[in-house]
C-alpha cells in the first residue's frame, strides 16, 4: 500500500489512450496504478498545483511538520516541492530512513524528530504547514496533542488532519482481531461531529472537510480473509480488487462513481483548517 504511494511522488508518465477525462488528467501526473489514480482523484499529490491534498499547497518557502510520519510519503512530497520539512514519529527506525531517504531532496532543510509529542520538541511558532495523517485515533489525549500542534503552528499556518471514518471502523469492528482496536494501534473512533469540535475547540478554523477512500475500506476488509502479512507480494483477491477497481475508473462514469462511493463508504474523513 504504501510503497505504491511512495512511487506517486517520484514518478511521471504519459496518459493512456481511452479513459475518463478525470482520469487522463491523473495518468499525466501519475503512474498507471489504480491506487494511485484513485489517490489522485480524491485530491492527493497533484503536482502540477503543488497540493499535497486538494486545497493544501506546498511551496519552497513553507515549514511543513508532519507529526506521526510514518514511511514519510507525505513528507516526501513536501521535501520534492522544496519546503522545510521535519518529520516526527515515536518510531525512531522509521525517523532515521525518512533522513536517509530525504538527504540529497530538493527540501530547502530536513529535520528528524523521534517523539510522543507530549510535548513536541520545537519551539512556538515553528512550523506554517501542520500535517497529522490517521494519527489522533493513536493518541490517548487527542485535546493535549491538538494545543501542542496549536503551540508549534505559526498564527496563518494550515493545518491537514485526518482520522479513519466511523463508518468503516464499525466495519472493522466486526472482522478485524481485537489488537487492532488496542494500544498502540485505534484506541479511539472520531464520531465526524466529535472530530469537527476536537479542531474548533483547539482554536482553528475549518476551511475544508472531505471524506476518500471507498477503495482502501474494501481493501481492508478484504484484506483480513488473506491471512498474509501488511506488505507485499499481496493475495490474489487483494490484488484481483484493485484491478477490479481501476478497470472501473477508467470507464467515462467511473470518477462519479467513485466519488459517490467515498462519501458512503470513506476510509477517512480529512479537515483542513488555519489557525487564527
Amino acid at each position: 500500500m504504501l510503497q505504491r504511494l511512495k512511487r506517486l511522488v517520484s514518478r511521471i508518465v504519459a496518459p493512456s489512450a481511452s479513459v475518463a477525462p478525470e482520469v487522463e488528467t491523473a495518468a499525466n501526473a501519475l503512474p498507471n496504478d489504480p491506487t494511485l489514480t484513485d489517490a489522485y482523484l480524491s485530491g492527493w499529490f497533484h503536482h502540477d498545483s503543488g497540493e499535497l491534498f486538494e486545497g493544501f499547497a506546498i511551496s519552497p518557502e513553507d515549514t511543513v511538520l508532519d507529526i506521526g510520519c510514518g514511511d514519510g510519503t507525505y513528507a516526501s512530497f513536501c521535501a520534492g516541492r522544496g519546503a522545510e520539512v521535519i518529520f516526527a514519529d515515536i518510531d525512531g527506525a522509521k525517523v532515521a530512513a525518512i533522513e536517509s531517504m530525504l538527504t540529497g531532496s530538493p527540501a530547502r532543510a530536513i529535520q528528524g524528530l523521534v517523539t510522543d509529542a507530549n510535548p513536541i520538541p520545537l519551539p512556538d511558532g515553528r512550523a506554517n504547514k501542520i500535517i497529522a495523517m490517521e494519527v489522533l485515533e493513536h493518541v490517548e489525549d487527542p485535546a493535549q496533542f491538538m494545543r501542542e500542534l496549536v503551540r508549534v503552528a505559526k498564527p496563518g499556518a494550515q493545518f491537514l488532519l485526518t482520522v479513519p471514518d466511523p463508518l468503516g471502523e464499525s466495519v472493522q469492528k466486526k472482522l478485524a482481531p481485537a489488537a487492532y482496536f488496542e494500544h498502540p494501534n485505534h484506541i479511539r473512533v472520531f464520531q465526524r461531529d466529535e472530530f469537527e469540535q476536537l479542531i474548533l475547540d483547539a482554536g482553528l478554523i475549518i476551511e475544508r472537510r472531505a471524506d476518500y477512500g471507498f477503495y482502501w475500506s474494501i481493501w481492508w476488509f478484504m484484506f483480513w480473509a488473506c491471512k498474509q502479512d501488511l506488505s507485499p507480494p499481496w493475495h490474489p483477491l487483494l490484488e484481483s480488487w484493485t484491478t477490479t477497481w481501476g478497470m472501473l475508473l477508467s470507464t467515462p462514469d467511473g470518477p462519479r462513481i467513485k466519488k459517490a462511493l467515498d462519501q458512503a463508504m470513506p476510509k477517512s474523513q480529512a479537515i483542513i483548517a488555519r489557525k487564527p
